[in-house]
């Protein structure tokens, strides 16, 4: 499938800003089921800093935007060929073992609740643990925007029986962890949801290592795995580690922040 990605964040301040430095995870990641046509990131007055990847396999990319500043604009430009793999992550280079993933965040933080949940599903083996994990997070976390805010814990999040994808990827991750299953976040892109319907463009899933087969993506809030619809940018410990744009502004004003994102379906 090929998509085009049309994505525009906009941070608007209420007194100019010194300076603003910013780190992106906005590069597509490259591996056997997707790959870059173009792609093209421009910030209102920035200077592009340093270019490197992490030890993920994920490009990060640095900017710089000198001041006074009251608005900064992040344009992301781009088509992409995606394959369906299933949820498997193949061709994908990257140093880090699987086994950081165990490590704990808050926002993954398991508590009785979490673990109760992740202790009742069950499997063969790791693979059909892994599906049976998401699939109670599913159960147990209804999708429903505007319910949960950018730091509720998965812990939070089952409390109140709602959330939206951050909260079912972190859901699962912690249940996963706790399973003895490494997992991690992962942000990207979707072009629609399992049932054709219009969905909230910028989405985020988990990822759980299996061994013998690799990372697999797991889409608890549509109840399937990444397939050629979603597009892959990079992945962390939870969804601030792996955040799409994470960044500073030197000076005093409260900050603003609006996001558009289109994603269409090209002709090949």
């Amino acid at each position: 499938m090929r998509l085009t990605v049309d994505h525009v964040t906009r941070y608007r301040y209420d007194a100019p800003v010194r300076s603003v430095v910013q780190s992106h995870r906005l590069t597509p990641s490259s591996f056997s089921g997707q790959k870059l046509i173009d792609w093209e990131v421009t910030v209102s007055a920035g200077i592009k800093g340093a270019r490197h990847r992490d030890g993920a396999g994920d490009v990060v990319q640095g900017w710089t935007i000198a001041g006074p500043v009251a608005e900064v604009t992040v344009h992301v430009r781009g088509t992409v060929d995606t394959e369906d793999l299933a949820g498997v992550l193949r061709g994908h280079r990257e140093t880090v073992a699987p086994d950081c993933y165990l490590r704990e965040t808050l926002p993954t933080r398991i508590d009785v609740a979490l673990a109760d949940l992740a202790s009742k599903a069950s499997g063969p083996d790791t693979l059909a643990l892994a599906h049976a994990l998401s699939a109670a997070v599913s159960d147990a976390i209804a999708y429903r925007p505007g319910v949960t805010h950018a730091h509720t814990t998965a812990a939070e999040a089952l409390a109140l029986g709602e959330g939206v994808c951050q909260d079912h990827a972190h859901a699962l991750m912690a249940c996963a962890r706790s399973r003895g299953i490494p997992a991690r976040y992962v942000s990207g892109y979707l072009f629609a949801d399992a049932d054709g319907q219009a969905h909230e463009a910028a989405h985020a899933w988990a990822e759980l290592h299996v061994a013998g087969l690799g990372w697999v993506g797991f889409d608890p809030a549509n109840r399937c795995c990444p397939d050629a619809r979603y597009i892959r940018l990079g992945s962390g410990f939870d969804a601030q580690d792996a955040a799409p744009i994470r960044g500073i502004a030197r000076g005093g004003g409260h900050e603003d922040m609006d996001v558009t994102v289109a994603i269409q379906q090209a002709a090949q």
